[in-house]
């Protein structure tokens, strides 16, 4: 007999009824764990039948029924891992409330000053510009460059090529006025706000990279990650209280050739996280790893992490057996060399 059956007769089990009986990597407590509270390690949790269960009628003969546990971890290397480029860029602007401006000045000579903005809802750059910044540019056509420092390990950037103008009417100024206003507590003339038309963008995921260019229409389409607003408080967090679960991470999901010296978490989005990873040659890597499923708030993440940081422990005790694929593309960052 299910027991959902035996709950309509009026009797009270002594344990819940799970739909899957508790198996090392699917916990339900793990959502609501901090990532500070050590995980307690134990093993699967084994039910017994309750001595004082009786029933009134006849006992019938009760039986669970189990579902198929969940898929365990599949690690690939595809792009549906990663955030693209025009994700990347949107993520920088909103996060991001200074740049610097370049144009062309009187003389031809390009120069770049810094400026504050805040970005609409297509990630349109707002610029408070007062006449005399203003006089320095003699030409409409104009690039926003912004830098993102990810936890001081990374620094991606993206440039806004476009042109420098007013905006078109009074209702798009007055918009644009109240996006500021939200940004930076501040009022400003509506006369002396100015936008940054998107034409292209180019993304580079660090410094020294190359970069990637991105359409006008892409950029504008892209959303930016909802694990932006406490990616940096959540890497800080694990780097200073889970370092243990780093390096299992580096040894259990990723397929290295070398010994791990360090490993910091980088920066972490809905699909997954980055790690630094420091050999004992002192040669510097970083790797990708996923989640096991895209997340789409804080408490995802913390279930996520938490989830991955168990079965590693597991697999790393010989609990579990790894049926998961290795992160096997490591990216080398620099060299002993």
């Amino acid at each position: 007999m299910l027991p959902q059956q035996v709950q309509s007769m009026g009797i009270n089990l002594p344990f819940p009824t799970p739909s899957i009986l508790p198996c090392p990597h699917h916990f339900s407590r793990l959502s609501s764990l901090s990532l500070s509270e050590p995980i307690h390690r134990t093993r699967p949790i084994q039910l017994k039948p309750n001595p004082r269960l009786k029933l009134s009628l006849q006992p019938p003969k009760c039986s669970v029924s189990v579902a198929s546990e969940p898929t365990p971890l599949e690690l690939t290397n595809n792009n549906e891992v990663k955030p693209s480029s025009a994700e990347v860029s949107r993520t920088i602007m909103e996060l991001s409330s200074t740049g610097t401006l370049s144009t062309l000045t009187q003389e031809g000579w390009p120069l770049g000053i810094g400026v504050h903005f805040a970005v609409d809802s297509q990630g349109t750059p707002i610029l408070f510009l007062n006449d005399s910044r203003r006089s320095f540019f003699a030409d409409n056509r104009s690039t926003l460059h912004v830098q993102l420092e990810q936890c001081g390990l990374r620094t991606p950037q993206c440039s806004i090529l476009g042109n420098l103008d007013k905006p078109d009417d009074k209702m798009a100024s007055k918009r644009f006025q109240s996006i500021w206003r939200k940004k930076f507590g501040e009022e400003v003339d509506e006369d002396l706000i100015y936008i940054v038309s998107v034409e292209r963008v180019l993304h580079m995921a660090d410094l020294g990279e190359d970069g990637l260019w991105v359409t006008s229409t892409d950029y504008k389409m892209a959303n930016p990650d909802p694990l932006r607003d406490f990616a940096e408080k959540l890497v800080l967090e694990i780097n200073a209280h889970n370092s243990e679960d780093l390096y299992r991470f580096c040894n259990i999901y990723a397929d290295l050739d070398f010994q791990v010296l360090d490993a910091k978490m980088v920066w972490v989005d809905r699909f997954g996280f980055d790690i630094r990873v420091k050999s004992t040659q002192n040669d510097v890597f970083e790797v990708r790893i996923p989640f096991p499923r895209e997340v789409a708030d804080e408490k995802g993440a913390k279930s996520s992490f938490n989830g991955m940081s168990q079965l590693a422990w597991e697999v790393e005790k010989n609990f579990q057996v790894p049926d998961f694929e290795k992160v096997k593309q490591v990216k080398k960052i620099i060299s002993s060399s």
